[in-house]
């Protein structure tokens, strides 16, 4: 893929780094050329010097040709700004922003702009390190507002049907890992001792999936 990295402060010489390193066509774009000695003296990607928000550094970029857009510029306001031109100017597939105020965060995301909320990714996987030991979140989605998680089948469960542990809308079995498989689970599957169980749940729901695993 093709894809174009607005902003080289820490998240953005990271996340070039990444893309690159899996062999996608990196470019990166900052208002400061020191910026980019962030990204080391093996960066295989281009850089290019210019305001994010500048119609012309943006085609300078490879806009035009881009399939994906990150905006990690230091301000939600140019984030905003550079999002929009992508996605409305330009017609870029992939766009993704960080905003830091969750409110306008999930304004762009109807827009058609995903986004990535530091803050309230962070809380919530601050909460449940500190209170949710024996729940082990694999990924958080959206902004932190869906969990993946990962806990091994309580003994009260053990014998009981995948439908059981199913709150429409907040909680549902997604996976289950048995003697080293992987599988998808359908209303028929009982759980086993040993089962490792992948769970999708909404993040304001964390104390009812412990109460339904006994964990309360």
């Amino acid at each position: 893929m093709n894809i174009i990295v607005l902003g080289c402060g820490r998240m953005g010489s990271e996340l070039a780094k990444t893309l690159s390193f899996r062999r996608h066509a990196v470019t990166v774009v900052d208002v400061d050329p020191a910026a980019f000695e962030r990204l080391g003296g093996k960066f295989p990607g281009r850089t290019v010097t210019g305001n994010a928000i500048d119609r012309k550094t943006l085609v300078a970029a490879g806009v035009e040709r881009a399939d994906g857009v990150a905006a990690v510029t230091a301000t939600d306001e140019a984030n905003e700004a550079c999002a929009r031109l992508a996605l409305q100017t330009f017609r870029v597939p992939k766009v993704v922003a960080r905003l830091y105020d969750p409110v306008k965060a999930d304004v762009y995301r109807h827009l058609g702009v995903q986004t990535v909320t530091p803050v309230t990714w962070a809380v919530h996987r601050l909460a449940d390190l500190l209170c949710h030991s024996h729940l082990d979140t694999v990924i958080s989605l959206g902004s932190g507002e869906v969990d993946i998680v990962e806990t091994e089948v309580p003994p009260l469960l053990i014998g009981r049907s995948v439908p059981e542990l199913r709150v429409p809308g907040e909680i549902r079995v997604v996976a289950i890992t048995r003697e080293g498989r992987t599988f998808l689970p359908g209303d028929g599957t009982v759980f086993c001792k040993g089962d490792r169980l992948h769970i999708a749940l909404l993040g304001a729901s964390s104390e009812r999936l412990r109460t339904l695993l006994g964990l309360g």
